[in-house]
Formats: structure tokens, C-alpha cells, sequence
């Protein structure tokens, strides 16, 4: 069985914040150029964008400690997945003696990015017609 080098990863785990909240924004710099993915994720207002790009930052040096031969107009995010953590369970006071119970969401989040495949052959179209 061939193993196959899947990217370059980074991973951040248990960031305080709903991961509902976190893959819209997740969702807009997924398979898009390093630079673009980047200049998209400073300039959005939402707490989620300043964790994603954290974590993107993070894949991205990865790459380029890894192969010298990387620069970062060569990559792009191939894969970018927030998954749920674990829920801090707080207690909320409220009125007339009751309590509810406040959920703290966490999340972790997961980007891998990989380098660009340059396109220098193009692929063989096969003709499916048979000749007469």
C-alpha cells in the first residue's frame, strides 16, 4: 500500500467559541489560495476569522519549515474542518431563586494546505467515437 504525503497540517484544539459560528467563516477561504485565504480572514470582523487564521498561519509555516522549495504563493487550503470539543457547564443565576445552565461551546479546528499542482501537461482527452 502507497502512502501518500496528505499536505501539511495544523491543528487547534479547545478555542472557546461555537463552531456553528466558526464554518461559515470557515467556508469562505476553503480551497482558496494561501495569500487570498489570508488577506480574506484579517479583514473580516467575526472572532472565528482571527482563530481560522491563526491556524492557517500556523499550516502554512509548516509547509515552508518542511520543504525549503515552498514559497507562499505555492499554496492553497486543500482542507479546512472545525469540529466540535468538549462544552464548559456554567451556572447562570437568574431571578426569584432559579438557575439555567450556560453552555461555553468549544471547537477544534483542523487546516491542512498543500501546494498548487502546476498544470504544465495537459491531461489526454480519449475520443470515445469509433472511426468508420
Amino acid at each position: 500500500m502507497k502512502s501518500e504525503k496528505t499536505g501539511y497540517r495544523a491543528v487547534s484544539k479547545y478555542l472557546i467559541g461555537s463552531p456553528f459560528k466558526i464554518r461559515p467563516v470557515a467556508d469562505l477561504v476553503r480551497r482558496r489560495p494561501y495569500p487570498e485565504a489570508v488577506s480574506i480572514l484579517e479583514n473580516m470582523p467575526h472572532k472565528g476569522a482571527r482563530l481560522i487564521g491563526k491556524t492557517v498561519k500556523s499550516a502554512a509555516s509548516n509547509a515552508l519549515a518542511d520543504n525549503k522549495k515552498l514559497d507562499e504563493d505555492m499554496l492553497y487550503v486543500r482542507e479546512i474542518y472545525i469540529d466540535e470539543g468538549p462544552r464548559l457547564k456554567r451556572i447562570w443565576f437568574r431571578s426569584k431563586g432559579r438557575a439555567d445552565m450556560q453552555l461555553k461551546r468549544m471547537c477544534h479546528i483542523t487546516v491542512v494546505v498543500d501546494e498548487t499542482v502546476s498544470q504544465a501537461s495537459p491531461a489526454k482527452t480519449s475520443s470515445k467515437k469509433a472511426d468508420k
